[in-house]
């Protein structure tokens, strides 16, 4: 009798969870969620306590991951932000929309560029808004701006499905602090302040010899000489010089409220914001993607958080991240929003290991993966963050180890706003949902392609039935020095040229064996060898038939600066104005 209600109360209990399996996340999901999307800037994927760190403090971002399903495979499409996002956006490879650079400025340099996200790619801020979300971005952007004239804002976020914008429009960098060295084209600016100095130096030689009488020369030389090297200097710093009033601008929505920036209020700025669309849209549906200008250089810290992490200002930097995540998780909480809310988060890339202020580490911590941000196959460089929370829905405590990408994320809101997904064009994202709910063990994807702009440098093969992880690097850049895993004294890694090594036959790993990628196999020390890489070059092929030319947004006519495409907030060039005030006193 124990025995036999035993098994009916087993049966119950089978039947009850079959129920709420069949029925209650279907109801769950039939509701539309609202989605919060948080993704961080240059973090790596070894900065956070869940991903393996118990130095730098992130409770906010574990809970995310002990309440929700935790990635280990995420792959970004680019190791570049411009490119990266751009693919996050449209769930697409950047090079099918022209994001993806063939010379060496691989993102938007000014947001005067005429480059950008095209205006007939379709975001998922866009198919959302069509299925009645209100959309929203806080924070950096980084895919333009206009494309013929100052205010058409044809690449501008309002035009690309978000109802509301407040952040930058391009990128931090440390032109944005006073008394930083410059970041933009540095060694570029390096060689025009030479030229310039020289011009003057020989202007100067020639007038000091016109008037001892040692040279014997026409004053009207001297003058044309005079005034082609003012017209030289005037032409370039009139973009370099001003990197700070150009580029490090806040915006609300298509007007500009700070320029230049004030660094020591941004974050209560951003976080204000975002706080304040939740509350206006608590009643839903709605998308905020908060778009962190954490933790890229210069790494702006707040006094509250200085001097309190165990690694420096970088470590500071990513705990004021980490609190303005919990303060936006308390946010849902006070309007009643958690479980209703599916969230994300990530970083669109690994970290910057060449960022660095003589001994002191700017950049971030990659783990145990080799490479970082800018090389587009090492895993250190595309490897990320990657966490959903959605109470009821999603089970949580779960670890899921499939290879996934940012690019997912786009048919994954898709999905679950009840939209349908462009047929005119190729989305390489999968729907994450059946294999975060656990009704789907393997990922979707077969293959994923490793990009350096338009360079294929790398390929990963999924063979889902016997769980190998290969990847095969055609390309990979020349660390310098030699051994250091990165390439000090460059800035960043290149993509093509002398700064890169081509592999025939390629480098092969194993990464289910060797996620360091520290030791290459050879048909002498892997069977499997020439089967995998005609698998993969086959693969390769495939995918190359489903490139169509487009035109290239990064290319050097749409990246220079141009005067005429400057966000101004007075009349150009008087660019200056403070609308903030104090604004942010309450926080």
């Amino acid at each position: 009798v124990i025995l036999l209600c035993f098994r009916m109360y087993l049966l119950m209990a089978l039947v009850s969870s079959l129920f709420w399996n069949t029925f209650g996340l279907t109801a769950a999901m039939d509701s539309k969620p609202n989605i919060l999307l948080f993704v961080a800037d240059d973090l790596g994927i070894g900065d956070i306590g869940c991903y393996g760190n118990n130095t730098i403090r992130t409770p906010n971002i574990d809970r995310l991951a002990r309440e929700g399903v935790k990635l280990t495979q995420h792959i970004a499409a680019a190791p570049l932000c411009t490119p990266s996002r751009a693919a996050f956006l449209t769930g697409r490879y950047p090079i099918r929309s022209g994001m993806a650079s063939s010379n060496r400025y691989r993102a938007l340099q000014w947001n005067a560029g005429s480059g950008g996200l095209p205006a007939n790619e379709t975001t998922f801020a866009r198919l959302l808004q069509q299925q009645g979300y209100t959309t929203g971005l806080i924070g950096k952007w980084h895919q333009g701006v206009s494309c013929e004239s100052f205010n058409d804002h044809c690449h501008h976020p309002l035009n690309h499905g978000f109802d509301y914008f407040y952040g930058m429009p391009f990128t931090l960098l440390n032109n944005c602090q006073e008394n930083k060295p410059p970041e933009l084209d540095a060694a570029l600016q390096a060689k025009l302040w030479l030229y310039s100095e020289i011009i003057a130096l020989a202007v100067l030689t020639l007038t000091a010899g016109k008037l001892t009488g040692l040279i014997s020369i026409h004053w009207k030389i001297i003058a044309w000489f005079t005034l082609a090297g003012g017209l030289f200097f005037i032409s370039w710093y009139s973009s370099y010089g001003f990197v700070r009033y150009w580029n490090c601008i806040l915006m609300r929505n298509h007007d500009v409220t700070e320029q230049p920036m004030r660094l020591e209020r941004t974050a209560s700025l951003m976080l204000k914001e975002a706080v304040s669309f939740i509350k206006r849209n608590r009643h839903g549906p709605f998308l905020l993607f908060v778009s962190f200008l954490h933790v890229h250089t210069p790494l702006f810290t707040t006094a509250k958080f200085l001097g309190k992490s165990r690694h420096g200002l970088y470590g500071d930097n990513v705990e004021e991240m980490d609190w303005m995540v919990g303060k936006i998780l308390d946010s849902l909480d006070k309007e009643g929003l958690k479980n209703q809310t599916f969230t994300y988060f990530a970083s669109d890339h690994g970290g910057h290991l060449e960022a660095q202020d003589g001994s002191a580490q700017l950049g971030g911590w990659n783990g145990i993966y080799k490479g970082g941000k800018g090389m587009g196959g090492w895993e250190g460089g595309i490897r990320v963050p990657g966490v959903f929370r959605w109470p009821g829905v999603l089970p949580a405590g779960t670890v899921i180890d499939e290879p996934t990408s940012l690019m997912d994320i786009y048919p994954t809101v898709v999905h679950l706003a009840g939209g349908i997904l462009p047929q005119d064009r190729v989305i390489d994202g999968q729907n994450l949902v059946p294999l975060l709910q656990g009704r789907a063990r393997k990922s979707e994807h077969e293959f994923l392609f490793h990009y350096c702009g338009s360079y294929l440098h790398a390929v990963r093969w999924h063979q889902k039935d016997s769980g190998a992880i290969w990847k095969a690097h055609y390309v990979t850049p020349v660390f310098h020095p030699p051994g250091a895993g990165a390439c000090y004294g460059k800035g960043i890694c290149p993509c093509f040229g002398e700064g890169v090594t081509h592999h025939d036959p390629p480098l092969l790993f194993d990464l289910s064996r060797d996620p360091s990628e520290a030791k290459p196999l050879s048909a002498d020390t892997e069977p499997l060898f020439d089967t995998v890489i005609r698998k993969i070059r086959r693969a390769i092929e495939e995918h190359r038939r489903t490139l169509t030319p487009v035109p290239e947004q990064l290319s050097l006519h749409n990246v220079v600066w141009k005067p005429w495409l400057q966000p101004c907030c007075g009349t150009f060039p008087f660019c200056w104005c403070d609308k903030e005030g104090d604004s942010t006193q309450s926080l």
